[in-house]
């Protein structure tokens, strides 16, 4: 609190006594503003002024007493019916004494009936509840707390009850106190290091250059966004008794929305509404449905008829809205500091960490379509394609039992031509990048962070100690020790049962890791079946491409497993955690993330991880094929490689699982909210137009996801897994990735802004046990990658032919020259009178040449039949077993090394940020110590021309 530069020194303080009295102290005259020379050059006037001014504050004084005395007009007799022309007491005193109440605050549905007092937080319960003495109870001790409650009954529905709460400025005072809520108290001052000429020089033509381009077409314009004073100022924990320190234009806006609802949130986790050590908090009688819901409002309407360039927003909001949630700023960068400022910094963090995340995937996914651009325009000059799509001399064998037809190996060019986009010369190094783009994604994220969490001050944050569970407390509420922080006694779980739980817990997960498997082996029966099938199918479209059509059949139905398996994961799941009884709310919260994102993973990727590693790896080969149950042959991948399916695998699972999460989560709320107000139309009438109150619109909106932003991180984290577990075999998976996220962020703002309820802006310093996830799945991509490189593609069978059996063997050559023969070569030959009884297909193979076939070839590395060990592997076979492995364990230690160097060499801390925090630091001491050091000067001069100095004062 600035002093007045009119010399006047306001030294009133108000102290309100238990009984209601009222203490007033002297206002006091800073005698500095009396010259030196005679009485009579006095200029008394300013003297008048002061003593009205006190005056003034007088009569304010003894309003404020008299509505400290005044009945409580939150009692339910004084119930008023859902209208917002009515006024409360206060507000006709006021108007009666002089004072306008704004009519904009009556009818905005922002404040109490008189107008002024802001309403921070709102209960909704039905007067039907039977729970009425716990109610009665809660909002007596609220009260007793010092918070003001109104109520309001609904408009469409008598039987609502809404309690309006607002939190005096005293209240906010102490317990912004007791949460050590951090404000400004002095603006920042920027130092700026010293620049040597030769950086200035270079400085000024990169400025040169930038003229020629755009205006920073990304960034928001700065005069539509507010001032958010906060992050321009040093901040400190408020304290009552430096409240001099801060800076305090006006007390009804100096906590803002977001802060005022967390500390009444704080406020009423602590009040107790019976009498009993644990019937205590918001959150049990939400719980046991005495309050049907809790939530704070948002700032108005998210819509204006004004523009936003004209007329400005008309709160944040309708700035969010307009600058965040809208499409067509779809290409802007987020305004991080307002959504952290209007949600808080848990929902900022995420925010900042999926735009972190986009970011990034863009040089992944221009790197990726370079890799199939590139398979592209070398598609020509492929020699292994060419072969095939000149094969037609070349007789495969049927790839099922009976009824698939022998096939020329030249059927099979397109198949070929697409494979080489996905498996060519680039996938190596693009597999090694994606491993390195991983690490440098994690590493430099955690350097934003840092950024992020000192621009918020969230670096000296720590989380409070959290409150025991409810279901915690009843269930261990015999057993008892004492709280080594708090020092209190709490309840108690002993050793033996939490192991016998986690045991029971890790049995069930894996149980449920058995069903996923069980669901894949159905998928791999379907395919072994219906390859036969369509093979015999009428029309010639399926019959000819009978291997892609099980395929493309196979994932959609997988799919859809997927789908109905993750509502009964999600069951299972919130079962197998509240068997465990984890204690507080942050243990539930990562178990039950641990282990939904395990059930997912497994889910969606387990499909993946057979046609990778197990598709045609272990068939056998014709004459002796291995079969499921003795019965069933297993399936084959296509004569151009298991690439192919792999690749189709990803793109159909990972496009309709986007556009599946998508539609769920905006169609979804989109289509609830629409049915509440058909129902609220029907209910009042179409001929009837209500303007509803806020804290109604807001009652009628979707409340957030029970489990805060687990949908949100999961779908992305398992995003992260598709982008980068199995990106050698299908480079386009960042590019999907990336378009996808684009309208992700402008999805997730507009559900934020639009759909749902203001959530409770809650704190956070990081994403949480996401990190560690992220983590565990960059260094299992390492080695899925190599595994996909050494075993799925084609390049080890390709690199070991070129330099070992290929026309440049020993030449030390890889060209496209030296490919020649490739195909031939990594094709066996195979008796058609040595087939099995149930194997041997219809056709003998006469429409080729005319005449029966004798032989047909097969992709494999065995010998011939009329060799001395007919169809055993050939010497070639161990050759490229021995790359594979050998290219596994090179890869594997590279990437490793790699990924290791790169997060020695990049620290956690940017040195810029570690410098800015030692003087910000060393600044916030210099001034706290000079404010104090003022305000005792103040404090002596004014002793002193009082008279009431003290000669043996020191210094």
């Amino acid at each position: 609190m600035e002093a007045s530069s009119s010399g006047i020194t306001n030294g009133k303080t108000k102290v309100f006594h238990p009984e209601g009295g009222v203490d007033l102290q002297g206002y006091q005259l800073d005698m500095q503003i009396l010259p030196d020379g005679p009485k009579s050059d006095v200029d008394f006037s300013e003297i008048l002024n002061a003593i009205q001014e006190m005056a003034k504050d007088v009569n304010i004084l003894f309003d404020e007493l008299e509505a400290v005395n005044s009945p409580c007009k939150d009692d339910d007799s004084l119930l008023h019916p859902g209208n917002l022309t009515s006024t409360s007491d206060d507000a006709s005193r006021l108007e009666a004494g002089g004072e306008t109440v704004p009519e904009k605050n009556k009818s905005n549905g922002l404040y109490f009936r008189d107008g002024k007092c802001r309403i921070d937080y709102i209960l909704v319960y039905r007067k039907s509840n039977p729970q009425t003495e716990k109610r009665e109870v809660f909002e007596r001790n609220i009260r007793a707390e010092g918070l003001q409650m109104e109520k309001e009954s609904s408009l469409i529905n008598s039987d609502i009850i809404f309690v309006k709460l607002h939190a005096p400025w005293e209240v906010l005072g102490r317990y912004a106190e007791q949460m050590n809520v951090r404000m400004p108290f002095r603006r920042k001052i920027y130092y700026l290091p010293r620049r040597y000429k030769f950086m200035s020089r270079i400085d000024k033509q990169i400025s040169r250059f930038r003229r020629w381009l755009p205006k920073k077409p990304m960034r928001l314009d700065k005069e539509t966004l507010p001032d958010l004073e906060e992050n321009d100022c040093y901040t400190a924990p408020f304290s009552q008794q430096r409240i001099h320190h801060f800076i305090i234009h006006n007390k009804d806006t100096f906590f803002n929305n977001a802060t005022r609802s967390r500390i009444v949130h704080h406020i009423l986790q602590r009040i107790k509404y019976e009498e009993g050590k644990n019937k205590i908090g918001l959150n049990r009688l939400l719980t046991n449905g005495s309050y049907e819901a809790a939530f704070p409002l948002h700032e108005g309407s998210y819509r204006s008829k004004n523009s936003i360039r004209t007329h400005g927003a008309e709160n944040h909001r309708h700035l969010l809205y307009e600058c965040w949630a809208s499409w067509g700023v779809w290409y802007k960068y987020q305004p991080l500091d307002l959504v952290r400022r209007y949600f808080g910094e848990k929902i900022g963090l995420y925010f900042a960490w999926l735009g972190w995340y986009t970011g990034m995937l863009f040089p992944a996914a221009f790197i990726g379509l370079f890799v199939f651009l590139y398979g592209v325009i070398t598609l020509d000059h492929c020699q292994v394609s060419k072969e095939v799509c000149q094969a037609t001399d070349i007789i495969m064998c049927p790839v099922c039992d009976k009824y698939c037809p022998f096939m020329r190996l030249s059927d099979s060019c397109v198949y070929a031509k697409v494979t080489h986009l996905f498996d060519n010369g680039a996938t190596v190094f693009f597999a090694v990048f994606m491993a390195v783009w991983a690490t440098v994604f994690l590493e430099f994220w955690k350097r934003r962070r840092a950024v992020i969490a000192y621009d918020w001050d969230l670096i000296d944050w720590e989380e409070e100690e959290e409150e025991i569970r409810p279901q915690f407390e009843a269930k261990y509420s015999k057993k008892e020790r004492m709280n080594p922080i708090s020092g209190k006694p709490e309840p108690y779980q002993a050793f033996a049962d939490k192991c016998s739980r986690l045991i029971v817990s890790a049995s069930g997960i894996f149980f449920m890791i058995c069903v996923v498997i069980a669901a894949v082996f159905g998928i791999v029966i379907y395919r072994v079946v219906t390859v036969s099938t369509f093979a015999a199918f009428k029309w010639a479209l399926i019959r000819n491409n009978s291997q892609v059509a099980t395929t493309g059949t196979a994932v959609c139905i997988n799919f859809c497993i997927i789908m109905l398996l993750n509502v009964l994961y999600e069951k299972v799941a919130l079962l197998l955690t509240n068997l465990e009884q984890p204690r507080t709310e942050s243990e539930w919260e990562n178990s039950f993330t641990l282990k939904m994102f395990l059930f997912q993973f497994v889910n969606l990727n387990s499909s993946t991880f057979y046609i990778a590693f197990f598709l045609g790896r272990f068939t056998g080969h014709p004459g002796a094929y291995l079969r499921l149950i003795n019965r069933w042959r297993l399936e084959e991948c296509h004569p151009s490689g298991c690439l192919i399916d792999l690749c189709m695998q990803m793109g159909i699972i990972m496009v309709l699982k986007q556009t599946w999460n998508n539609f769920m989560e905006l169609g979804y709320p989109l289509i609830q909210n629409w049915w509440t107000r058909r129902k609220v139309r029907q209910e009042r009438g179409p001929e009837r137009k209500i303007s509803f109150p806020q804290w109604e619109k807001d009652y009628n909106l979707q409340p957030m996801n029970a489990y805060g932003l687990f949908d949100e991180y999961l779908e992305m984290i398992l995003q992260f897994g598709f982008t980068t577990i199995f990106v050698a075999a299908f480079p386009l998976a960042p590019l999907l990735a990336l378009l996808n996220n684009i309208i992700e962020i402008r999805l997730d703002a507009y559900k934020f802004v639009t759909q749902w309820r203001r959530p409770l802006a809650s704190r956070a310093k990081d994403i949480g046990i996401w990190y560690g996830i992220l983590e565990g799945i960059g260094i299992l991509s390492v080695i899925t990658n190599a595994f996909v490189i050494a075993i799925t593609s084609d390049f080890i069978p390709r690199l070991v032919y070129a330099y070992k059996y290929g026309p440049c063997a020993g030449q030390g050559e890889a060209g496209q020259k030296c490919m020649v023969g490739y195909v031939n070569a990594s094709l066996s030959v195979f008796r058609i009178s040595d087939f099995e009884n149930r194997s041997e297909p219809e056709s003998d193979g006469s429409e080729f040449s005319g005449t029966p076939l004798k032989y047909c070839r097969y992709r494999d590395y065995r010998d011939p039949p009329h060799s001395l060990v007919p169809y055993g592997y050939t010497l070639q076979f161990w050759h490229v077993l021995a790359a594979r492995l050998a290219f596994i364990i090179v890869f594997e230690h590279l990437v490793f090394c790699i990924k290791h160097l790169i997060s020695y060499l990049i620290p956690d801390l940017p040195k810029d940020l570690r410098d800015r925090m030692r003087r910000e630091k060393y600044l916030i001491q210099e001034m706290m110590y000079e404010a104090e050091l003022e305000r005792l000067q103040k404090e002596r001069k004014e002793r002193k021309k009082n008279g009431k100095a003290h000669h043996n004062e020191w210094p």
